[in-house]
């Protein structure tokens, strides 16, 4: 995301700096390096991230089932439904042509 103008009218992104449009020049520094991360720091990383996590309750993923059995009983009924009436249809488009 690009940072505020200053006042002399350049934005900074990151390490590069460019100037307004209408601007004769453009400074580009060269890219930063990226700092490699041991695998015992990417361990200890991984290990603070998953204790943020907030894991539902029995309660709450019993009811989460029983929604999503009902959204998928409503959803092939309604599929079924569709499907029996294109059926009707195209079996009474065909029967026309006989």
């Amino acid at each position: 995301m690009a940072k505020a103008k200053t006042p002399g009218g350049r934005r900074t992104v990151g390490n590069q700096t460019a100037t307004a449009p209408g601007a004769a020049t453009v400074a580009m520094d060269a890219p930063a390096r990226k700092k490699k991360t041991s695998i015992s720091q990417f361990v200890s990383q991984v290990r603070a991230e998953a204790r943020k996590i907030v894991w539902p309750s029995r309660k709450e993923t019993w009811i989460t089932s029983v929604m999503v059995f009902i959204m998928v009983t409503i959803a092939a009924i309604f599929f079924w439904i569709v499907d029996t009436g294109l059926g009707f249809l195209s079996r009474f488009i065909l029967g026309l042509g006989q």
